[in-house]
């Protein structure tokens, strides 16, 4: 059963209270626990759901959103990397990959915009702009992915957008932070780092080590991102994070399998280039968004799905409906206030043949009926 708003989350407090604690003491205490028959029906169970979700559209929205805080974002990392002072060597080893996904037009424009804010004293203050920027700009990404969330839940939003809003700030600057030290990382790397290495006196051995050491911090800070959009954008209480870092780990596992599909396609089947032309490099890169956020979604499916099986081994009733407490019902009441409200008036609009909505100015023609003499 797929609804965009639950049933739960529709109902009084009574039903409110019904839904037992993430972490109740009757559900298995770890992944480990769950048995095969369990792993089976989550994994037979998200596929179909990712499908009944309607996720592809949701991934679409999703790069839309993202391509908007793309560049404000890249304005932010490279005058952070001109404050470290380590521009030239960054510019030197980004803008070739540039060049590949926006064409030689496209890199050409780019980068005496790039070199201006990584060089230029005014760093500090692009860095500043950029930031505030970026994370308006991907404020948007969020608020769309706790959407896409809520309805992998089938929940409805209940929180009120004075306490949604600073919630997807904070969540978004917390991601753009690390985002970005994802993004350090992968540039100090080869001539940036032997640069940084022989400014503090580090040795060959200590950049070999970090070389290679790197990689795994990467991989754990691109799961806690991944698992930080899965725990705090839906409007229901999660579980303990650990469950959460098991559809994070499947999320990349999938979108690293399915790039490195995508990339053998493009590179030995395609025909890209001779049908976009220069534009080849934006359709693939957009493409290979879209391709992110169907991992990202299927990964969230996971962690539902993986709920939902905790829940029955625990002989919660969730063969319908996911039982997690909500975070807030606010909203949810009284957009079902309004709703009714609308029923009314609809029903006034009818009884009187158009002529008003008001209650008060409306007579059922039914009670005429009665009143006649039979």
């Amino acid at each position: 059963m797929v609804a965009p708003v639950n049933a739960r989350a529709l109902t009084g407090d009574e039903d409110h209270g019904k839904a037992p604690h993430p972490e109740d003491d009757a559900k298995a205490d770890s992944p480990a626990k769950i048995t095969s028959a369990g792993w089976k029906f989550t994994g037979r169970k998200a596929v179909r759901e990712f499908l009944a979700d309607q996720c592809t559209d949701l991934a679409a929205a999703l790069t839309y959103y993202a391509v908007l805080a793309i560049f404000p974002a890249l304005i932010a990392i490279f005058s952070l990397l001109g404050l470290v002072g380590q521009s030239q060597t960054t510019i030197d080893a980004v803008m070739p990959v540039l060049k590949q996904v926006l064409g030689s037009s496209g890199s050409q424009t780019l980068e005496p915009v790039v070199r201006s804010l990584a060089t230029s004293p005014g760093a500090g203050l692009a860095l500043i702009l950029g930031l505030a920027t970026a994370l308006w700009s991907a404020s948007g990404y969020v608020t769309a992915f706790s959407r896409a969330m809520n309805r992998v839940y089938e929940i409805g939003e209940g929180r009120p957008i004075w306490k949604l809003r600073p919630l997807m700030l904070l969540i978004t600057l917390v991601m753009v932070l690390l985002v970005v030290l994802v993004a350090l990382m992968l540039v100090l790397s080869g001539p940036a780092a032997q640069a940084i290495g022989d400014l503090i006196g580090l040795g060959s051995t200590a950049l070999t080590v970090w070389s290679i050491a790197k990689w795994p911090v990467i991989l754990v800070l691109v799961m806690l991102i991944v698992a930080i959009l899965y725990y705090t954008t839906p409007n229901v209480q999660q579980p303990k994070f650990r469950w959460i870092s098991v559809g994070a780990g499947i999320a990349i596992l999938v979108w690293i399998l399915i790039s490195l599909a995508f990339g053998l396609y493009i590179v030995n089947f395609s025909n890209y280039g001779s049908t976009y032309g220069s534009f080849a490099g934006v359709v693939i890169f957009l493409l290979w968004l879209w391709i992110t956020n169907l991992a990202l979604l299927f990964g969230a499916e996971v962690d539902a799905e993986l709920e939902r099986s905790r829940q029955l081994m625990a002989g919660i009733e969730a063969e319908r409906d996911i039982q997690l407490p909500v975070r807030d019902d606010t909203k949810i009441r009284k957009d079902e206030k309004k709703e009714q409200q609308d029923i009314e008036q609809a029903a006034n609009l009818r009884h009187s043949s158009g002529q008003t909505t008001d209650t008060d100015k409306t007579e059922d023609p039914r009670k005429d009926t009665d009143r006649r003499p039979s």
